[in-house]
């Protein structure tokens, strides 16, 4: 599933809330994706860290079609090597922008970024029309 799916992130947010007052959250936005080797074993599987602008790479590079995701607001794909199928799930302007919105919206301190070593440009720009 996706990395931080916005009706996951919504239900956590909206009980911090009832516990922590807005001005003291920051909402955690990852800045990465995952790729994922299916079948999935919990335990036994092991995904491969991306970055976003890695893993749309990635999908140019095995011709995979990139989709998105209106419940998780989230991008993913899916493409084969060696006989395993692989699902991706990644970020992208719409999902920061899903997650922007909801900080605003819920009137949080801000957000904090996870992994901000990842160049992702699109994220950085559309970061700073949110917030000053």
């Amino acid at each position: 599933m996706a990395v931080a799916p916005i009706n996951q992130v919504r239900r956590v947010a909206e009980y911090a809330l009832s516990r922590i007052p807005a001005e003291r959250i920051c909402l955690g936005v990852p800045n990465y994706g995952y790729d994922w080797p299916l079948p999935y074993e919990q335990g036994t599987t092991k995904a491969e860290t991306l970055g976003n602008v890695e893993a749309v790479q990635r999908a140019v590079q095995y011709g995979a079609e990139i989709r998105f995701d209106e419940t998780a607001q989230s991008p993913y794909f899916h493409y084969w090597q060696y006989g395993v199928r692989h699902e991706v799930w990644f970020e992208d302007a719409r999902s920061y922008a899903a997650k922007f919105r909801l900080a605003e919206e819920c009137g949080l301190r801000g957000i904090g970024m996870w992994q901000i070593m990842q160049l992702f440009r699109a994220g950085w720009e559309l970061y700073s029309d949110y917030f000053r």
